[in-house]
């Protein structure tokens, strides 16, 4: 059975692909500055939109955006809207009277299918 092993390339450890014809995706190198001082690059698509604040890959703490120039980028914190919660998007359709008459009517409903009329005013 040693006689019968294949001989030649590696398997599985060179690709037989080259590069020619590939177009490699434009990059620009982003960096980054932790409160500590720690500064850190992240590298994003040339189109990308970026954000503000990025987790270093070493400490684990937030960096704040630096401009070329190696100064902050000023944080504008009123485009920051607060999350929408399923009650608010509830309010967005229907007002509150009509919630609590909808909410009667399922209650009435339920109360129907248990047989307990009699317990409307529990």
């Amino acid at each position: 059975m040693a006689d019968r092993t294949l001989r030649g390339m590696r398997l599985g450890s060179q690709s037989m692909q080259t590069e020619e014809g590939v177009e490699f995706a434009s990059r620009q190198r982003v960096q980054f500055r932790t409160a500590d001082g720690e500064t850190f690059d992240v590298i994003f698509a040339s189109d990308a939109e970026l954000p503000d604040r990025w987790q270093s890959p070493k400490s684990g703490k937030e960096g704040v955006l630096l401009s070329p120039d190696g100064t902050p980028v000023d944080l504008v914190e009123s485009e920051i809207k607060a999350a929408r919660t399923h009650w608010d998007m509830l309010l967005e359709r229907r007002t509150r009277d009509e919630l609590e008459e909808l909410l009667e009517d399922r209650l009435a409903l339920l109360r129907e299918r248990r047989g307990g009329s009699a317990r409307k005013g529990a």
